[in-house]
């Protein structure tokens, strides 16, 4: 007696354990009953009847999935590596575990495909300038090819373009010119500005020669700021006119004057 006691206890307890699931609250659990999908429950206790229920686990949270690095050629032919990220969640647990075996794989192999095809259909330049452009077209394919495995693909990005090293080095070349047309040109206006001050300063000069002898004086203070030895002070000619004109002058009296 006592020992069909204990065995009963124990079959009890192996029915329990077999019969009580518990889900946390990010869990679904789609329950099998004789093979026939009868729902989803979850979170928190299920009971299923042992032997005739299964129960398959489903996680509701956000996966961040990498898609792996593809080979690409763009359609000016030339040939990169890309890779992404990809960005879902399960909205209904019974689709993504009857309509499709495995629905991480399955999602990851439609990334790896969608994400050559759309990259293969741009140009390298819009493959570099517009990311976001890209994104959103991929995003928007996946999005609908999973939306019948009960998934929501909320966001993709393109993480990394891998050139080759000829492309590299060109693109290199090219900014360098870039850049070097942006300085000439930049030099360019800069002197051009500097002729355009010149001419209106000699205007002002040949308008108002008093400017000139200021401006002399500036300079001379300036020199005479600087520790040197010997400084070397410019005459200009004009302070040598009146000399001249007096002497000019004397010349004509002397010629005119009736002693001559």
């Amino acid at each position: 007696m006592p020992y069909s006691i204990i065995f009963i206890l124990i079959l009890a307890i192996l029915f329990l354990a077999s019969a009580i699931r518990i889900l946390k609250e990010y869990e679904r659990g789609v329950i099998f009953r004789l093979g026939r999908v009868i729902g989803a429950k979850g979170p928190g206790l299920i009971i299923l009847i042992p032997v005739v229920d299964r129960m398959v686990k489903v996680s509701l949270r956000l996966v961040a999935k990498d898609v792996p690095s593809q080979d690409v050629i763009t359609r000016d032919n030339v040939s990169v590596k890309v890779n992404a990220v990809i960005y879902f969640r399960v909205m209904d647990s019974i689709k993504a575990v009857v309509e499709v075996e495995n629905y991480l794989y399955a999602t990851s192999q439609m990334a790896q495909t969608t994400l050559r095809s759309v990259c293969g259909q741009g140009e390298l330049d819009e493959l570099l300038s517009e990311r976001e452009k890209i994104n959103a077209q991929l995003q928007e394919i996946l999005d609908e090819h999973t939306d019948p495995w009960g998934l929501k693909v909320s966001t993709v990005e393109v993480k990394h373009i891998d050139l080759p090293q000829d492309m590299q080095r060109a693109m290199a070349r090219q900014a360098e010119a870039e850049r070097e047309r942006r300085a000439m040109v930049i030099n360019a206006e800069g002197e051009h500005q500097a002729a355009n001050r010149l001419a209106e300063a000699a205007r002002i000069i040949s308008d108002h020669p008093s400017a000139l002898q200021l401006r002399y004086l500036q300079t001379l203070r300036v020199v005479a700021a600087q520790s040197n030895s010997t400084t070397l002070f410019p005459i200009p000619i004009d302070l040598f006119k009146p000399f001249l004109q007096l002497e000019e002058n004397l010349e004509k009296a002397k010629k005119e004057s009736p002693g001559t």
